[in-house]
């Protein structure tokens, strides 16, 4: 990354124009847990927010907080679970490199669970216990959303829901906990300074972070932060720019979530005081297959009419397998028993056609001769004993595909409507602490949220609501770490 903004050094400041102990840069979630938590520290906070009002991407999200270890919710409804084994599902599934921060984060799960509801972000004690990507009809307050029952992860710790949802029915239920915690702000005394941009931080000869410049309606002004800055400004999926560099085979054919103001200027001020990148290329794109859950049954082949992933995993790992295969091609095979249409439909799977045989199929597609045929028997004969010794799919989702006729419907990324998101960022330990190069912490500077590289560190290992879960957690981390710096 080379377009920074230039790391301004004290004497460079002729004048302070405003003084606050800490500075938070974006007002998501991530940004409102930290300002709320610092100003309960003791400090004065003052957050600068691009936009004309708070909330930003979480504000437009499904409102999905992952969380586990014995929440309420999960008590409530029946579901086992500890901190201990969320953690080994997580250290197993994300392939976070850093495990202090994920055993801080799953210790600290229930406690921020109790936090959230103490604000005003509630959650139904219901659960939901099929399989979807978004619960848009119903209310239920826990849902499955990640790759817990899908081999080897179910090996490696028992599976447990953990998607947490605001209670709200409908879609943007993130939009209640982001306007219920900047309500919180508002009551306690943070100042917030709206259609302001931070353009640069400057830091003393030591190195430390002591203040930022805004830009506001055309004029430039230094804040002094006596204590800290937190960076929580979100991802970089609207700068091509960043895509370019980063993740390139997400501009054609796929679609950003967020907002315009996601277009990494977090990071950007992070890397000019010296903080390290984490995880760029990593991302989670999705268009998922299923509801209904039936097609689950079905299985997923590419251009050389071979299976290449689990059918039932979570569907952003599902999105990585299909962007590694040959062209990026992807094939839904169902059988008459199991056939249904995607729910989902503005994803846009199209139905290629039917056939009355796998070999017409198989031409019908202009999979390799016999490939497809083999793959089906394969398939099939293992299937009849309830078992999937290639990708070892769960036996909820094992059956064979031998009820005539058969159908295919076209997942490949240059068809179907991919939607994505960016999860690398900027390195931070378990104290929201930005990392330099060599690992030490860069003193006075915090980020928290989509700027921020956590958890999840691509498509195969993400859950949903691991972006708000350790989001809105690492938020509080940071505010709290600002205010006694």
């Amino acid at each position: 990354m080379t377009d920074c903004p230039a790391l301004l050094a004290v004497n460079d400041i002729a004048d302070w124009h405003e003084t606050a102990d800490v500075v938070v840069v974006g007002f998501g979630i991530a940004g409102a847990c930290a300002a709320l938590e610092a100003r309960r520290g003791g400090a004065d906070v003052l957050v600068a927010e691009r936009a004309s009002g708070g909330g930003g991407a979480s504000a437009l999200s499904s409102g999905l907080f992952y969380l586990g270890g014995g929440t309420p919710v999960q008590q409530a409804v029946g579901v086992e679970d500890t901190p201990e084994n969320m953690y080994k599902f997580l250290m197993a599934s994300t392939c976070a490199p850093d495990a202090a921060l994920v055993r801080c984060f799953c210790d600290g799960a229930v406690e921020h669970f109790n936090w959230l509801e103490t604000q005003g972000v509630t959650f139904e004690r219901s659960y939901f216990k099929g399989k979807t990507v978004e619960l848009n009809t119903s209310n239920e307050g826990l849902c499955g959303t990640g790759n817990e029952k899908v081999w080897p992860f179910r090996d490696i710790a028992p599976p447990a829901a953990r998607g947490h949802r605001v209670s709200r029915p409908g879609q943007y239920c993130g939009a209640m906990a982001t306007q219920a915690l900047i309500a919180r702000c508002q009551e306690e005394g943070v100042r917030v300074s709206y259609d302001t941009q931070a353009t640069a931080l400057v830091a003393d000869p030591a190195g430390r972070i002591i203040g930022v410049r805004l830009r506001s309606a055309g004029q430039e002004r230094h804040v002094r932060a006596r204590k800290a800055v937190v960076l929580a400004t979100g991802g970089f999926s609207a700068s091509q720019e960043m895509m370019a560099e980063f993740a390139p085979q997400m501009l054609e054919n796929c679609e950003a979530l967020g907002v315009p103001y996601n277009d990494g200027a977090g990071m950007r001020l992070g890397r000019s005081a010296g903080g390290a990148l984490q995880a760029m290329s990593g991302l989670i794109a999705t268009a998922s297959f299923y509801p209904p859950a039936q097609l689950i049954k079905g299985i997923l082949v590419n251009s050389r009419g071979e299976r290449f992933v689990a059918e039932d995993s979570y569907h952003g790992r599902t999105a990585s397998f299909i962007m590694e295969q040959p062209d990026r091609k992807a094939y839904l095979i169902v059988d008459a028993e199991i056939f249904a249409y995607p729910e989902i439909t503005y994803l846009g799977h199209r139905l290629v056609d039917g056939w009355e045989s796998t070999a017409e199929m198989e031409a019908g597609l202009d999979l390799p001769n016999g490939s497809l045929q083999r793959t089906m028997a394969d398939y099939s004969r293992h299937a009849a004993a309830g078992k999937d010794p290639a990708f070892f799919k769960h036996p909820d989702w094992v059956k064979p595909l031998d009820q005539g006729p058969w159908a295919a419907f076209d997942v490949s990324f240059h068809h179907s409507r991919y939607l994505f998101i960016t999860l690398g960022g900027l390195k931070v330990n378990a104290r929201a602490e930005v990392l330099s190069e060599q690992g030490s912490p860069i003193r006075g500077l915090y980020a928290a949220g989509a700027c921020a590289s956590t958890i999840p560190q691509d498509g195969k290992g993400y859950a949903s609501g691991l972006s708000l879960g350790p989001g809105s957690f690492f938020g509080r981390v940071a505010g709290r770490e600002a205010a006694g710096a």
